[in-house]
């Protein structure tokens, strides 16, 4: 036994041992308290009193003696801290064992690794699978890094209730203070009846109206989706052959036909090249660009495009007539440019340039080109609007031109570098969906 203030027999350490504690004192994966052990009988070894190695590690004499003696019995294994079993968890006064189907497994490894879980319960769940894995509370909790009676409740309600037991249970709150009538009140008043001063509600005027607070009347809107201060717009087509059209066009996107190439063909017409009355100012930190409201024109151009559903590929030329004169000459710049082996189909809205006797003449005398006219007031069936967008969106709506020969170069620019990794549109929808869509929103 180690005795305070007294020169002890000097601990006589192998090579092996000495290396070993050595390496100990430096490992930062080890613990401070194992380092802080391995160096007291580093320097007990050197024949240093247990108060003479306190004082230099700023530890008490008692622990030097502690753990003196600890490893003249067992060695370096005696430096290490005991397996601390920790206190099980019981029911009626015997320990709890916790085992899982394997419905319980899947369904609480879903909760664990589920986003949209919320974190309580994705914790519960794993609290519960490392206990099924025959772990105490202790190891659980100090895996988990929670407390053990945390461990040891939701054990017990496992056991106890199964997998609901995990669920928070159900809070009454407050109780409510508008009626079911109130509710029916509201709702059927936004949908029949319109304010005195004004064409739709808001929920300052409901409010007012029903003597409901404005918050209330936005919970009722929200639970129902009712929305009265947006609107839509619709246009519905009268072209008498309006089912028969969108089967066939809608049939070439989704089953085109083999050895044969689809184009969607339209104008793009009366792009105007603007230029503000001021530069503009350059987005900064902390400011958006800024423009002025005011523009000066100078003249506009339209763009011929043909999108090939395939490949998302776009023909593109730029006339400043919008005729069909220009049509023809864009229909020669297209048969320049596609297999001559190939049929092409040619999807194109009812514009009247587009049904000349010019244009006839031109298809009479190339067979392999097939017409398929969209509905009319039906442009969102033909591919290349969207692709106009695109045009629209990212090269002429914020761009400023002086000349239309810069605007044009512009467009120009932008189809190449579009063409170099073109992506189509994919189309999802069947005729018979849209069809029925139509026909829900009219009865």
């Amino acid at each position: 036994m180690a005795i305070r203030g007294r020169k002890l027999e000097k601990l006589k350490l192998t090579e092996i041992d000495n290396l070993e504690l050595k390496k100990m004192t430096c490992d930062e994966t080890l613990s401070k308290r194992v380092r802080i052990r391995a160096n007291i009988i580093l320097k007990c070894a050197s024949g240093k009193t247990n108060l003479q190695v306190a004082e230099s590690l700023s530890v008490s004499d008692v622990s030097v003696g502690k753990w003196r003696g600890r490893f003249l019995l067992n060695g370096l294994k005696g430096l290490k801290d005991d397996r601390r079993c920790g206190r099980p968890a019981k029911i009626s006064g015997r320990t709890a064992s916790l085992s899982l189907s394997r419905d319980q497994q899947q369904e609480l490894e879903r909760f664990a690794r589920r986003s949209k879980t919320s974190q309580s319960l994705a914790l519960r769940s794993r609290i519960v699978l490392e206990c099924s894995k025959g772990k105490n509370n202790v190891e659980v909790a100090s895996l988990l890094g929670i407390s053990s009676a945390t461990v040891g409740k939701w054990r017990r309600r496992f056991i106890e209730l199964g997998v609901d037991g995990l669920l928070d249970e159900q809070r009454c709150g407050s109780p409510r203070k508008i009626s079911d009538n109130e509710v029916e009140q509201v709702v059927v008043k936004t949908l029949e009846e319109t304010p005195r001063d004004a064409t739709h509600w808001s929920t300052r005027s409901m409010a007012k109206a029903t003597g409901i607070k404005r918050d209330s009347i936005h919970r009722i809107w929200k639970a129902f989706g009712l929305k009265p201060h947006l609107t839509k717009t619709f246009k519905l087509s009268k072209d008498p052959q309006f089912i028969e059209k969108v089967r066939d066009i809608v049939g070439l996107y989704l089953n085109p036909p083999e050895k044969a190439l689809v184009l969607c063909v339209d104008e793009k017409s009366q792009i105007q090249a603007l230029n503000r009355t001021q530069p503009l100012l350059p987005m900064s930190l902390g400011h958006k660009e800024c423009r002025t409201h005011d523009y000066e024109r100078h003249g506009t151009t339209s763009l011929f495009a043909a999108l090939n559903t395939a490949t998302g590929e776009v023909l593109g030329k730029c006339y400043r007539n919008h005729r069909s004169v220009e049509f023809k000459k864009f229909l020669d710049y297209i048969d320049e440019r596609v297999p001559q082996d190939q049929e092409i189909h040619l999807i194109l809205d009812n514009y009247g340039t587009h049904k000349t006797e010019m244009i006839n003449k031109w298809l009479s005398k190339r067979e392999r080109y097939h017409l398929h006219f969209t509905p009319t007031s039906s442009s969102w069936l033909n591919q290349v609007e969207r692709w106009f967008g695109l045009l629209t969106e990212k090269q002429i709506r914020r761009g400023t031109f002086t000349s239309v020969k810069q605007l044009e170069e512009a467009i120009k620019e932008y189809l190449e570098i579009y063409n170099e990794d073109p992506k189509p549109f994919v189309w999802t929808k069947s005729a018979d969906v849209i069809l029925d869509k139509i026909k829900r929103t009219f009865e």
